[in-house]
């Protein structure tokens, strides 16, 4: 067998009018074809593709086996959280992209054996005996990369409290990521089995106006910081301050953690007809999958032409099939609004493609005199994020580049050797799993 196994998918019918998961997983006769494919490589250059070298020829090897239980503790032994990388990960950019199956034919679909696993797996214990240590770890930020780091600190015996500013944890796991690509139970069992460990959860603390780092690091043996980069991107073009103009994490922020779509919740949005989402990564493909629920007719426009996304391949299929509109090579300059402010039009220029720039795309141009106009009533602008200044405005124990991002040694150190930073306040926005690889080292260096 050449080519994956499929997996079955919610009906685009369905997905129109539902936030349930669209991705419904392998059943046990699907995961054992695929898990079949595998050539159990003497060197499995899959692992090396993975962030957290999971030993996938291993775990996959169990799946065969059928001792699901021996596979779950394989993959838990390097990531604490499959139910999650499992589903949102970009394997097809790391593990997968290495796979040796994958050079003549398609590679082992290694994230929904993963998901397979967790999925089959996730009522399971796994006790691990803990040697207390007696020293403490403050981490600022619930999202991947804290995750990550209160894990590998708590089953090596440290104390953990984590402090996170919104009122429920997980970061961008659960205020950025759509239920239909990531429930928000699984990102609460995980949660909760890291409180069953020991961690101590503080919500609603803005570090840096509720509490101060020096308060912290007066309480706390060391301190990771793994606040992410949550503060958006606007074009700062003309009628950006309209009503009717937001950006994605506010966006997705009412949608996943306010639950704006549903009528008990009194975190509404307006009844939008025609929804104008900017952007082409995931991100983007997150907001208007999201806005098409809203029953809005909604139009992704995009600078460069679809090859040139770098929204993950199977999210742009999925929003094709969800009749998503693309427009690409095409670029908004302004923005108007009626009488009363409200955004009723975007205008925007066609665009030509060049040679390639440093990011390897191909760069972009305007075509003089070619334009057009979109009829929208909601602009959603999903381009990428900054630091949020409030760390940086707020203390002087760590030094930032001058792009708000915090600089660190090879350890992961700060300029302060008790202070720790990693995922996207250091690196700007990446992926979930490059984020728990960063949280996960910071624990390692803490350790030693």
């Amino acid at each position: 067998m050449n080519k994956q196994t499929p997996v079955r998918l919610l009906s685009s019918y369905k997905r129109k009018t539902t936030f349930q998961e669209v991705s419904l997983g392998y059943n046990k006769k699907e995961a054992l074809l695929e898990a079949n494919r595998c050539l159990n490589c003497k060197n499995p250059l899959c692992v090396k593709g993975c962030p957290v070298n999971v030993n996938i020829p291993l775990f996959i090897r169990y799946i065969k086996e059928h001792k699901l239980k021996r596979a779950y503790q394989v993959i838990l032994k390097q990531n604490a959280f499959p139910g999650i990388c499992g589903r949102v990960c970009p394997q097809e950019k790391q593990c997968e992209s290495k796979c040796i199956q994958g050079i003549k034919n398609e590679p082992v679909a290694i994230g929904r054996l993963e998901r397979f696993v967790f999925d089959k797996q996730r009522s399971s214990k796994i006790n691990n005996k803990v040697v207390k240590k007696h020293k403490s770890v403050a981490i600022v930020g619930s999202g991947p990369a804290g995750l990550a780091c209160a894990s590998k600190c708590l089953d090596e015996g440290l104390d953990v409290t984590m402090f996170e500013a919104l009122h429920q944890a997980g970061g961008v796991l659960v205020y950025g990521i759509p239920e239909f690509r990531l429930p928000k139970t699984i990102v609460n069992k995980e949660i909760n089995q890291l409180i069953e460990k020991g961690l101590v959860l503080k919500t609603n603390y803005v570090i840096g106006k509720t509490l101060t780092l020096d308060e912290l690091l007066n309480q706390y043996d060391y301190i990771f910081l793994a606040v992410g980069a949550g503060f958006p991107r606007f074009m700062n073009i003309k009628g950006e301050n309209l009503n009717g103009v937001m950006s994605s994490n506010e966006f997705l922020t009412r949608i996943n953690l306010m639950k704006a779509y549903k009528d008990e919740y009194d975190t509404p949005l307006l009844d939008y007809k025609n929804i104008v989402v900017v952007g082409g990564g995931n991100v983007a493909m997150d907001a208007a999958r999201c806005a098409k629920r809203l029953k809005a007719k909604v139009t992704l426009v995009y600078r460069r032409d679809i090859d040139q996304m770098p929204a993950r391949k199977e999210e742009i299929d999925h929003a094709i099939e969800e009749n998503i509109i693309f427009k690409t090579l095409t670029n908004p300059y302004k923005i108007v609004g009626d009488e009363k402010g409200n955004t009723k039009a975007v205008y925007c220029h066609k665009m030509s493609l060049g040679e390639k720039d440093a990011s390897g795309r191909a760069s972009f141009n305007i075509i003089k005199g070619k334009t057009c106009k979109l009829k929208v009533d909601l602009v959603i602008m999903a381009l990428g994020n900054y630091p949020n200044p409030i760390l940086k405005e707020s203390t002087d124990l760590v030094e930032f580049d001058k792009y708000g991002l915090i600089k660190i040694n090879e350890k992961y150190q700060t300029s302060n050797p008790r202070i720790y930073a990693g995922g996207d306040i250091v690196t700007g926005a990446a992926t979930v799993i490059l984020a728990m690889e960063a949280g996960k080292k910071v624990a390692i260096n803490i350790l030693e």
